[in-house]
């Protein structure tokens, strides 16, 4: 897997697939760039670019101190200066879109337009709660199966079949002789802790200074981290925005969903 240099000399893995308009993928807070896969098959012809924040997958863990968003912002814009990209659609799973909505405040002539799976300016209580308690935490399972069938037992995504949260295993834990180690570095939970401790943090700021830039969201239904009062509020500011909703996903939708392969075809129409 491909690397590039971070401003601190960190090494940072990447993707980058195809050519034509360029599609930035970001994922989640403990996620790689191998959640997109899902959803890659889906795509039409273009330059599908995806990456590993530091401390996650391929990338150098670095220390608890460096994995903010704002730091991870500034790692998005080196990778794009590392490919000689002036500009990129950004497609932001849960973390990727805080990450995409700062870099809409502080460097928007970098973002051709954002696409936001299952977040938003808010971020509801419960779903924070429950990465409070997990994040960071090694698996309790004993092996990749019995990790993939305690994450089938998750109620906010019904139908879901087995093979699917085996998939997710693979990609969320590594089996060792030890046993289960995950695919980040443990300190993020104290990064996040950190970050997130104190007072609410909304990111109202900078949705809004994504104005003019073509806009969409991705909620799912289940979701207990972007509530839909919050999706209507983003609606009023941004009546032009494009809404669709999941059926039986929780956070988040695998972007490989019916609606959601729709939504993401009608945003990169309007960044053509």
């Amino acid at each position: 897997m491909p690397q590039f240099r971070a401003s601190d000399g960190a090494s940072l893995a990447y993707r980058d697939d195809g050519a034509g308009l360029p599609l930035l993928c970001l994922p989640g807070l403990t996620r790689t760039l191998a959640d997109f896969d899902y959803l890659a098959p889906h795509l039409p012809p273009l330059r599908l670019i995806r990456m590993d924040y530091r401390g996650r997958g391929g990338s150098d863990w670095t220390g608890p101190a460096t994995y903010t968003i704002e730091q991870e912002a500034r790692d998005v814009l080196a990778l794009l200066d590392c490919l000689g990209l002036a500009a990129a659609a950004i497609l932001g799973a849960s973390r990727g879109g805080l990450i995409g909505m700062l870099l809409g405040a502080v460097a928007k002539g970098r973002v051709l337009g954002l696409c936001l799976n299952d977040i938003g300016p808010k971020i509801a209580q419960p779903g924070l709660q429950a990465i409070f308690d997990r994040v960071g935490r090694q698996p309790e399972a004993r092996s990749r199966a019995e990790h993939a069938d305690r994450l089938s037992r998750n109620p906010a995504f019904p139908g879901v079949p087995l093979s699917r949260w085996q998939a997710e295993a693979a990609k969320q834990v590594q089996e060792t002789p030890a046993g289960l180690r995950l695919t980040y570095d443990p300190s993020l939970g104290d990064a996040f802790r950190a970050g997130f401790g104190g007072p609410p943090v909304t990111f109202w700021p900078q949705f809004d200074a994504l104005s003019g830039l073509p806009l969409a969201v991705i909620r799912g239904a289940n979701s207990d981290l972007l509530s839909a009062a919050t999706v209507a509020d983003m609606q009023a500011r941004r009546p032009d925005m494009d809404v669709t909703e999941v059926p039986d996903r929780g956070h988040m939708p695998f972007l490989d969903e019916l609606p959601a392969v729709a939504l993401i075809h009608r945003f990169l129409r309007r960044l053509q």
